[in-house]
């Protein structure tokens, strides 16, 4: 089984900064590329930010790109999202997740992740 756990979230006031983090841990698997998924209250799951594992290339939703910055550890098996300059709008339960597909393509799309965490709250107050 593999676990990925976030931690990181709380409540912060606009225009500050957050970094969380996903700690991948469990049995081998053939990891392409982590994630960071976000779903705020009676709306649906959206795509935040994507990493490429093995090169690390990296792709952003347009409503983060330039405050948002994925990035990832290999040795410590954890992927990060620094956010800055948050907005009341990035409020949101923030998910990280791991894909074993290769269809760098379809990174932005949630069917292709294998793996979630639970989830972790961010909540940004005007």
């Amino acid at each position: 089984q593999v676990q990925l756990v976030e931690s990181g979230g709380g409540l912060v006031q606009a225009g500050a900064s957050v970094k969380l983090s996903c700690a991948v841990s469990g049995r081998p698997f053939s990891r392409y590329a982590m994630g960071w998924f976000r779903q705020a209250p009676g709306k649906e799951r959206e795509f935040v930010a994507t990493i490429s594992w093995s090169s690390g290339n990296t792709r952003y939703a347009d409503s983060v790109k330039g405050r948002f910055t994925i990035s990832g550890d290999n040795a410590k098996n954890t992927v990060y999202l620094q956010m800055n300059s948050l907005k009341p709008e990035d409020t949101a339960v923030y998910y990280c997740a791991a894909s074993g597909n290769q269809r760098e393509s379809s990174w932005h799309y949630s069917y292709e992740y294998d793996y979630w965490g639970q989830g972790t709250q961010v909540t940004v107050s005007s």
